[in-house]
């Protein structure tokens, strides 16, 4: 989770609020800021609890919290906590005499299956504790606080020992249960009625047990699911359904009373991290479709990295919501409640543990989804002033006590109070631990001048029934639920529906449908004559209640609908429907497709399952008259209209290039051959643009759809293979006369791929001495940036004897400084504007790192290699070695690319071995023979630059 630094800037205009700060402790003077109105309490501490990952309270507004000790003890000490050896804890914290402090804990459960478990659910005498490869649920039948019963409700999740796997379960309004699992596959799971998800991507490591996965898995139902995933599940472990997918890590999502989905996810150290509204069905655009390639290895010609990184310009993806910038995003929570002030009522917050934040939106319907843009706040946070920077490697971090404030998740408690529990530790746990006692805490904040207590919760009567499922706390709001649902009185819930909370009022409706004929006719009065907010969850709740005969008439009705919100959730319900009886509603949706609006064209995506080109070709005109929607489904048969499109000089150049990039994403032999006639294009940038496409997509999807051999590029590149590894058989045969070896070694090193030959060779000690003495020096100062910085951590002699403290102490020349890296690191590295972006950016590097970790960085870039960048050594049967990092993998080829940003795929068949390296292929200052003085200005720019 290291990531670089992104500006954000910091508002608090949604709320109107102002901020004030409490000294919680006298021993730890952490302060916090949050609204002038509310104050916030250090609720518990260790000892009571360690290290907590995610919380959940049952009806006795008790605190259960699930510890993550033992998380990554691969890469931290494991003999300093004392209980490591028997498996990390659950544990039950109370404050009995409801002073708003926690006074007694308890361990419910200590299993040596809990290895750092990311979540739990209590729901009654059920818990449900998330932690891959298991979901475990824990039944206390007698009530004493101990499991009388463990069982693994489902298995098969990727992600042992990782914070990218499984996540937690939330009770849904529908009665199901929620929750969502990182990238850490493959995920191979079976639910109890046999039905399999596969679900994978080319994403491994962040743990040794991390080895193996690969995209491109077909479920049972037909479908490519890839890495990250939002389930849902019925609670007898049936009804597996993929509601999501494509996620980096959202580590946990919230589903509020409206059944709307919200996460965050993290990101790939490019500050891209997002905050978003997931509609059902959506491709969050982590990795490409088929999960094969990761997001830099399609990123396009001008793409920014927040555009290429959730691949927000292909067809089908879903709009990624607010970039909320550098981070490790965690807990997800939206306030049903008024415990807070109804004013904070529907705030979605957003946990950043990486940037010592709550961020807080205020969500608004905008044509069929949400919008986060227009309001956000940072509502907690452990500095007085927005502070972008996401430090986790720095000497001087350690003394910074604001910056361990590390929220890893949130929740509202019986008594309408919020809850934060707090990792707190120097580092993001991603990494290691840098807090050797091992500690944890969790804060309740609430209004000030007002006591709030737990109320008394019991479900012995319908009357305690309703005051349970009114209750803010929503894991017991859903065994409230349950009670009424099984009691089956349904004058009560009635009433409910006028509640003038929204979320309670919502819940009834959901409550309502799952009450027979008499609730669901009260549930359809709402969807004939109710507000928007109303028909949305009333078409929602008896999609889930009604037959397919009484489904496909409120679709139909839904056509007519003022609102596109309800349009698109009927949409959606048109999937489980076949083709015939589909095909004439969704074109009626069609034709009152909003403006701009993604989240309705995905939708009429989703609802066509597959019949794209069924769908056009009856419907040709209708389709091509509305081109975005066009793009997003890109039926085989459409290459000629994008075609004609891109070839349009009369069309404006936008257009022309989004019609290349349907052509693109359509897997056809006419694809390719119309890229090749727009390639002829005497347009330049449409041109090159066609270039683009086809030497992109010659070594993924189109690969085997032409014979690339008659590429001259590609044929001079295999010639000069050839060339090269008879010369190299030249090098290495002692038989032959010195000169003509000195001769053809010579010539290996003015060519890149005889370079890196010569480099293999190197490494292994192959080449005799004489040889060794001539290439040395030639590779050393070799014209091909990659070629010299591999040499110089092959071969040079890297002791730099400066003094540290010295230079990190003293003020070089940021002007000199800029020149320095204009000349030594832009060739890799990028600063605004100036660069490449074939290493990590490095606009904010200043933010995220003093000059001391400036220092480290540069004299050690192997200490800490970031996830994307490891270097990798693949040898081939012809002979050749290529090093660099892998930016695509499938099971017929790899992409690599080197520092020189040229990328070479391999063909699967022909490598003979795949070596990750421990040593990064970033240079060391070392190798760049700077002096002091150079050293000391190019510290001043990197820690200045704005």
């Amino acid at each position: 989770m290291k990531k670089v630094v992104f500006y954000l800037l910091f508002v608090l205009s949604i709320f109107s609020i102002s901020f004030n700060t409490n000294q919680l402790t006298e021993e730890n003077p952490l302060k916090l800021y949050l609204p002038e109105d509310l104050k916030v309490e250090l609720w518990a501490e260790s000892p009571m609890l360690y290290n907590p990952t995610n919380m959940d309270t049952d009806s006795k507004g008790r605190i259960w919290v699930t510890e993550g000790v033992n998380y990554r003890n691969f890469n931290n000490d494991s003999t300093q906590f004392f209980h490591q050896n028997n498996g990390d804890r659950i544990v039950i914290l109370t404050d009995t005499d409801q002073d708003g402090k926690a006074d007694k804990s308890q361990v419910f459960v200590q299993d040596k299956d809990l290895v750092a478990p990311l979540g739990i659910a209590v729901l009654g005498k059920e818990i449900f504790v998330s932690c891959a490869p298991y979901l475990l649920k824990y039944t206390d039948t007698d009530g004493d606080d101990k499991p009388d019963k463990k069982e693994i409700f489902l298995k098969g999740f990727g992600g042992f020992d990782h914070d990218h796997s499984l996540h937690s379960v939330v009770a849904g309004p529908d009665g199901n249960l929620h929750f969502s699992v990182g990238n850490a596959g493959p995920h191979n799971v079976t639910d109890r009625a046999g039905f399999t998800l596969r679900s994978g991507s080319l994403y491994t490591g962040g743990t040794p047990y991390n080895k193996e996965n690969k995209g491109n898995q077909v479920s049972d139902d037909g479908k490519v699911w890839v890495g990250g995933l939002q389930l849902r599940i019925k609670p007898d472990g049936t009804g597996l359904k993929v509601m999501g997918h494509n996620f980096r890590n959202s580590y946990e999502t919230y589903v509020d009373g409206n059944g709307d989905m919200w996460q965050n996810d993290n990101d790939d150290q490019v500050v891209t991290c997002r905050v978003s509204w997931l509609a059902e069905g959506g491709n969050a655009g982590y990795f490409s479709e088929d999960g094969t390639r990761f997001w830099n290895a399609d990123q396009r010609p001008n793409q920014d990295m927040f555009t290429a990184h959730w691949h927000q310009d292909d067809p089908g993806a879903m709009p990624a919501g607010d970039n909320s910038g550098a981070g490790s995003p965690t807990g997800m929570l939206r306030n049903e409640g008024d415990g807070l002030g109804q004013k904070y009522r529907g705030m979605v917050l957003s946990a950043d543990a990486g940037r010592n934040v709550l961020f807080a939106y205020n969500p608004k319907i905008t044509q069929s989804g949400y919008d986060l843009k227009g309001g956000k706040s940072i509502f907690l946070s452990s500095n007085p002033s927005d502070d972008p920077a996401y430090e986790w490697n720095n000497k001087n971090f350690l003394e910074n006590k604001t910056k361990w404030f590390r929220p890893s998740d949130m929740l509202i408690g019986t008594d309408g109070a919020l809850y934060v529990a707090d990792w707190y530790d120097a580092v993001v746990g991603g990494h290691q631990m840098k807090d050797k006692n091992s500690y944890g805490r969790i804060y309740r904040i609430s209004p000030k001048n007002k006591q709030q207590k737990n109320p008394i919760i019991d479900f012995n009567s319908v009357e305690n029934q309703v005051l349970a499922f009114k209750n803010p706390a929503i894991n017991v709001c859903y065994q409230a639920y349950k009670k009424l649902l099984e009691n089956n009185e349904i004058e009560p819930i009635i009433k409910l529906t006028t509640d003038m909370n929204p979320f309670v009022k919502a819940r009834a409706i959901w409550l309502l449908a799952a009450m027979g004929e008499k609730g669901r006719n009260i549930v359809n009065s709402k969807l004939k004559a109710g507000t928007e907010s109303e028909r949305i969850v009333a078409f929602r709740a008896l999609r889930q209640n009604v037959d397919k005969n009484a489904l496909q008439n409120l679709i139909k009705k839904a056509t007519i609908d003022p609102s596109a919100f309800v349009r698109r959730e009927a949409i959606l319900a048109l999937q489980d429907f076949d083709f015939s009886t589909k095909e004439n509603l969704i074109k009626l949706f069609a034709a009152k497709i909003p403006q701009n609006d993604k989240f309705y064209l995905n939708a009429i995506k989703l609802a066509l399952d597959g019949k794209e080109d069924d769908f056009y070709e009856k419907n040709a005109q209708f389709l091509e008259s509305k081109f975005e929607l066009l793009f997003t489904l890109h039926p085989k048969n459409s290459v000629k209209y994008f075609e004609k499109i891109a070839q349009n000089a009369n069309e404006n150049l936008a257009k022309r290039q989004k019609a290349m990039t349907a052509i693109g994403f359509i897997n056809s032999k006419e694809a390719v051959n119309a890229m090749f006639a727009i390639k002829a294009s005497k347009d330049l940038k449409i041109s090159e643009m066609a270039n683009y496409w086809l030497s992109f997509r010659s070594t993924n999807t189109w690969q085997e759809l032409h014979d690339w051999s008659d590429a001259k590029e590609e044929l001079a590149k295999q010639n000069m293979l050839t060339k090269m590894l008879n010369l190299k058989e030249k090098v290495l045969n002692v038989n032959i006369a010195f000169q003509d070896r000195k001769s053809a070694a010579t010539q290996l090193t003015k060519n890149p791929i005889g370079s890196q030959i010569l480099l293999e060779l190197l490494t292994k000690n192959s080449l005799s001495a004489d040889i060794s003495e001539v290439v040395t020096p030639l590779l050393l100062n070799n014209n091909d940036v990659s070629i010299k910085y591999q040499a110089k951590n092959i071969l040079g002699n890297l002791v730099a004897t400066f003094n540290e403290k010295e230079i990190t102490s003293s003020t070089g020349n940021a002007i000199n400084g800029k020149e320095i890296f204009t000349n030594n690191c832009s060739s890799c590295h990028k600063i605004g504007e100036e660069g490449k972006n074939i290493g990590p950016e490095l606009t904010k590097i200043h933010e995220k790192l003093d000059k001391t970790g400036l220092y480290e960085a540069l004299f050690y870039p192997s200490s800490s290699i970031v996830f994307g960048f490891e270097n990798y050594t693949i040898k081939t049967k012809n002979g050749n070695t290529y090093f660099g990092f892998i930016i695509s993998e499938n099971e017929k080829s790899i992409t690599i690319k080197d520092l020189a940003d040229n990328k070479t795929t391999i063909l699967q068949s022909q490598i003979v071995s795949k070596i990750k390296d421990k040593k990064s292929i970033m240079p060391s200052v070392q190798s760049l023979d700077f002096q002091a003085d150079q050293l000391k200005d190019l510290l001043e720019y990197l820690a200045k630059n704005k």
